[in-house]
């Protein structure tokens, strides 16, 4: 019997930590800024398990069976914390905020009131240190059970809903478990037989359900038809449809329309591979899509294109759906094109080639993982792979509605060294977007010659370098490692434009 309520505590800690990750996960993809939402989730959830355990006091009777109620409750809550977060965002978001925080304050209480109760039934047949020692070395076993197999295995290959309702499950396991224990010792043996049975039907339903759940949910977010939608490792990718309009969200944000892409992507290669005639080695670090490879492959002379995106899922989706195919014309493909799935910064840390052209085309810094990648010590190691006479292009946010960003990628370049020139142009689906060309040579537009375009004409480049005054350069921070000011800048910036 120990050894089973000490195999419990194992699980109920596991369980625990699954659902404060599910909600700082949840939260972050939602929301942004991953760093002030996990922080503000785990605060949340330990001051609420404070709070839990200080409560345990008052339950003084029929501990076994409070113990049960009480991993009944936690099932369901937790169990459903995942759907039902996604929609109250989905249906009603401006609560979201509010609904979160009190649903990791309530699984957060319940889970602080479990451990006290565990203890309280253990100390008939343990000593006092070594009933510390034992419980709280399980409940740190579980934690780390979990937090390893959550990024690894759970969230990529469950997802978020279906990861919620199977710890869920785990824990009305627990309350199973405890009852055929204690059968012996619970006058309502009955009663919470048929409890902990309905809410274990409840989760096994909702993990039945859960893709239909999550579609549901997600419908709601995209106005469109969802044609595909995958979680890996590194974030949730979503293809919406709507006649011949194809979109691609990552983490809920957009990314581009096959309506207006090609203005942003002949915008990010053309105006500096076209001033390079002699130039043979092209890399591309993101665009894992393989519009910009697409741009890249209509100059004959470039013989290698070195593509580096973290993400397998997005390549492989780009390279075998044949839609996408389609649009960026079987880009990764092409005997040219070498695809390497690799973290940016390890592979040029680890790289010895050099570079004529390099195209730097990330997500925006929404968080600090992507704000690194805009920083002054990633630009020092793309610097080093850069041949002598080599262009580099950074897509940087709009120069328009976060202006203050897009001059600190301005200024960031220049700190290590680099000669920039910003230019701007109009994406429909983005508005007015920025781009800057950096390397050890100014960079002077006028008189290109470029292969086919449906958008840029050898006329309209110069004007691209030219800002108005609501766009002209402001004073910014370099953004460095130790401070990420950039990502401080876009929120402050984005938050005034969406809503």
């Amino acid at each position: 019997m120990r050894h089973a309520l000490l195999f419990s505590v194992f699980v109920i800690a596991s369980c625990g930590l699954a659902y404060e990750l599910i909600a700082g996960a949840l939260s972050s993809y939602l929301l942004g800024d991953s760093v002030m939402q996990f922080s503000t989730v785990i605060g949340t959830y330990l001051f609420a398990m404070g709070v839990g355990s200080w409560l345990s006091r008052y339950i003084t009777r029929d501990l076994i069976g409070r113990f049960i109620q009480i991993e009944l409750m936690v099932g369901l809550l937790g169990g459903f914390s995942a759907v039902g977060l996604f929609l109250v965002f989905t249906w009603l978001s401006a609560p979201f905020k509010l609904v979160l925080y009190l649903v990791v304050f309530g699984v957060g209480v319940l889970v602080g009131l479990e451990i006290p109760l565990v203890m309280r039934i253990l100390k008939r047949e343990l000593a006092f240190k070594d009933l510390v020692s034992q419980v709280l070395t399980f409940d740190y076993l579980g934690a780390l059970a979990v937090s390893i197999l959550f990024p690894l295995i759970l969230a990529p290959h469950l997802g978020m809903v279906r990861t919620g309702l199977l710890f869920g499950l785990l824990n009305v396991g627990v309350a199973l478990w405890a009852l055929h224990l204690f059968r012996e010792q619970l006058p309502a043996h009955r009663a919470l037989l048929a409890q902990s049975w309905g809410v274990f039907g409840l989760l096994l339903a909702g993990f039945a359900g859960a893709g239909q759940l999550t579609s549901m949910a997600e419908a709601h977010v995209y106005a469109d038809e969802i044609v595909h939608a995958e979680s890996t490792p590194y974030q949730r990718i979503v293809v919406t449809r709507w006649r011949d309009d194809l979109r691609l969200f990552l983490n809920n944000n957009l990314q581009f329309s096959s309506h207006d892409e090609y203005r942003y992507h002949e915008a990010l290669v053309h105006p500096g591979l076209s001033s390079l005639p002699g130039a043979k080695r092209v890399l591309v670090l993101g665009g894992g899509d393989g519009l910009a490879v697409r741009e890249i492959l209509k100059y004959p002379g470039v013989e290698s294109v070195t593509l580096v995106d973290l993400d397998p899922g997005m390549t492989d989706l780009f390279s075998t759906a044949p839609a996408l195919v389609a649009l960026n014309e079987g880009a990764l493909k092409s005997d040219r094109v070498t695809v390497v799935n690799a973290d940016a910064v390890q592979w040029l840390e680890e790289s010895r080639d050099y570079f004529d052209f390099i195209v730097i085309d990330f997500p925006d810094p929404s968080n600090f993982a992507l704000g690194k990648l805009y920083t002054a010590a990633f630009y020092r190691l793309i610097e080093k792979r850069l041949s002598a006479n080599g262009l580099l292009v950074v897509q940087s946010t709009s120069p328009l509605y976060a202006r203050q960003s897009f001059w600190c990628v301005v200024t960031t370049l220049e700190s290590v060294g680099f000669k920039t020139s910003p230019y701007h142009t109009q994406v429909p689906s983005f508005g007015e977007w920025g781009y800057i060309l950096a390397g050890r040579r100014s960079f002077v537009p006028g008189g290109l010659e470029l292969p086919k375009t449906r958008y840029l004409t050898p006329q309209i480049i110069p004007g691209m370098f030219v800002f108005p005054a609501d766009m002209g350069r402001v004073p910014a921070e370099v953004n460095q490692l130790n401070n990420q000011v950039l990502v401080r800048y876009f929120e402050a910036e984005w938050r005034k434009v969406i809503r």
